[in-house]
């Protein structure tokens, strides 16, 4: 199997959480970009901030690796028109792919229609510009019957909003990576989560981010029926190691 084409090579600590100058970010963010090319991976994920940085570059190489961010991030609880706002930017600067952190708080407190506003107006936003778009539901927050039912109230959004034949062109993914859990708990991607979000996501496509350590697991991910994996240790999987990073 070639796992490359699975993998969304992804950076996503702030210089703070890194305890990194900003400088040092910057390079590590390019040293990513550049190992993306090199092997051949879909996709970097990063920070808005690097969206132009990782455009340039990638086209200066001639590459086709794909350039994608993440809006609203980490809580997902940032105003919905910020969030247009966020995304709008980033297609200006030459964005592949946004990855919106959904309202999950709001889900979680019944106010619905915030949630499918937000749903339909970044899809849409997305769609007319011609790009990827995948809703970050962060798994670890969630019940598994909160799992299904946010799963399912995008999948209907989309396919309701959107129509069928973009439907494949918007993902649920499942994690940010950087949601804190107590005890010990893992905060991304499970076989269990993976599982739900497959089950009530069609047509919408899936993607697994956090938790997948190894080339086995990545493997184990697809077969669940995932189409993409977010990852900080896309070569260490790639090479079939075992992840160091904490995504």
């Amino acid at each position: 199997m070639d796992i490359k084409k699975y993998l969304d090579s992804t950076y996503l600590k702030t210089p703070e959480q890194a305890g990194i100058s900003e400088e040092e970010t910057k390079k590590n963010v390019e040293n990513l970009i550049l190992e993306a090319i090199k092997n051949h991976f879909y996709l970097v994920m990063i920070r808005p901030k690097y969206v132009k940085m990782a455009r340039q570059i990638i086209d200066e190489q001639k590459s086709d690796v794909k350039v994608g961010t993440v809006i609203g991030f980490h809580e997902g609880t940032l105003n919905y028109k910020l969030k247009l706002a966020e995304a709008q930017q980033a297609i200006n600067d030459g964005v592949d792919e946004l990855d919106y952190v959904v309202n999950y708080e709001a889900f979680k407190n019944g106010d619905i229609n915030l949630v499918k506003k937000e749903v339909f107006e970044g899809s849409l936003l997305g769609i007319k510009n011609g790009k990827v778009v995948k809703w970050i539901i962060e798994v670890a927050a969630l019940s598994p019957e909160q799992i299904a039912q946010l799963t399912k109230l995008i999948r209907d959004v989309v396919v309701q909003t959107i129509g069928m034949q973009d439907a494949k062109k918007v993902f649920v993914k499942s994690s940010t990576g950087f949601y804190k859990t107590r005890d010990g708990k893992p905060n991304g991607a499970t076989t269990e989560s993976i599982k739900i979000m497959v089950q009530n996501a069609d047509p919408l496509p899936v993607k697994a981010a956090g938790g997948v350590r190894n080339y086995k697991e990545a493997v184990e991910m697809i077969k669940l029926g995932v189409s993409r994996i977010g990852t900080s240790s896309a070569k260490a999987i790639a090479d079939g190691g075992e992840a160091k990073g904490g995504y």
